[in-house]
């Protein structure tokens, strides 16, 4: 891991000095590399809140998704725990919190696992040969692949399902607990995720859409981060109308996110992405630059993280909403 880093270091900071800090203090070494790379304060800031985010998203799935060593399941929670504990970017607990923090609340720890639990449980079901058909996901093989298919259709059954038991238990009053279960609820099922998923089976290998593509992104990717902004909102008390601001935030920033992954697909690397490429062609799927070019698609995705934006409008001015700007240009230009 040293050596990793100082292949990246530049010539203001000699990579033995880094090599010595990463060995005296890894944060700091870290920091200093993040400075040295040229990043503004905003996105210096941005890469240690998502870090931060990680490390705390990181503990609490591993807290939650613990199990007794004699457990005859236990096949089955490490399934859950081999898709959940694998370094994923932790966006949708970092949306939830940083709307949380814009009414100056702490997210619960279960509105953060729950959110973050639905996102995984898709990814394990979306990898299956009968779905996506993926056999690798985050850099390594997919859960089917390391587990068997039906061990990994149960574990992303058992990751729904324990998401819905720790919103019931969170550290938060009644009325909140039953409001962000029936909200995660919507977004994660035939309304949402669930059916985006439907909508793109039925849709492979069809001429491509641009009304269908939309409703099947929204859907799919979008809901999640839909359901993430506003779980963030009600933990904070906002208003039903801040609750629909967050939502179209997160619908948009979604939105981008997809074109950016197709972008992705099309022109990245397995080792930056961490998944197969160039699937979606060979699968039959419908793509946004597919469907429109490329460049129409850059500029299509620079719109919806310009909606996104307007969205925040909502919330006033301030830190967070700062935050959340450069979390949506972060997205938008992305590389993994």
């Amino acid at each position: 891991q040293p050596l990793y880093y100082i292949s990246y270091a530049v010539s203001a900071i000699p990579a033995l000095e880094l090599y010595v800090q990463l060995v005296e203090s890894p944060n700091e070494a870290m920091d200093t590399y993040l400075r040295v790379a040229g990043m503004s304060d905003e996105e210096y800031y941005l890469t240690d809140a998502l870090r931060e985010t990680a490390a705390r998203t990181d503990a609490l799935l591993d807290r939650f998704l613990a199990y007794p060593p004699d457990s005859r399941a236990a096949r089955l929670y490490e399934a859950c725990r081999y898709s959940s504990l694998d370094g994923g970017k932790r966006i949708r607990p970092f949306v939830a919190a940083a709307f949380a923090d814009a009414f100056g609340a702490a997210l619960p720890d279960g509105f953060a696992a729950a959110v973050e639990l639905i996102h995984c449980a898709s990814l394990i079901h979306d990898d299956l040969p009968a779905m996506d058909n993926d056999d690798f996901r985050r850099g390594k093989p997919s859960n089917h692949k390391k587990f068997g298919e039906p061990t990994a259709i149960l574990a992303g059954d058992a990751l729904l399902i324990k998401a819905f038991g720790l919103l019931a238990e969170a550290d938060a009053d009644a009325e909140k607990r039953v409001r962000a279960a029936a909200r995660l609820s919507f977004y994660a099922g035939a309304d949402g995720m669930c059916g985006g998923q439907q909508i793109d089976l039925d849709h492979t290998g069809r001429a491509a859409d641009g009304d269908i593509l939309r409703e099947q992104d929204e859907k799919k990717t979008g809901a999640l981060l839909a359901a993430a902004a506003e779980l963030g909102t009600i933990a904070g008390g906002g208003t039903p109308e801040q609750e629909r601001a967050a939502a179209r935030y997160g619908f948009a920033l979604g939105m981008a996110f997809q074109m950016v992954d197709d972008l992705l697909d099309l022109r990245g690397s397995a080792a930056a992405v961490g998944k197969t490429v160039g699937k979606d062609a060979s699968g039959g799927k419908a793509t946004y630059p597919a469907l429109y070019g490329v460049g129409e698609t850059e500029r299509l995705a620079a719109a919806y993280s310009a909606q996104a934006k307007e969205a925040l409008g909502a919330f006033g001015e301030g830190a967070v909403r700062a935050l959340l700007y450069e979390l949506t240009d972060f997205l938008l230009t992305r590389d993994r």
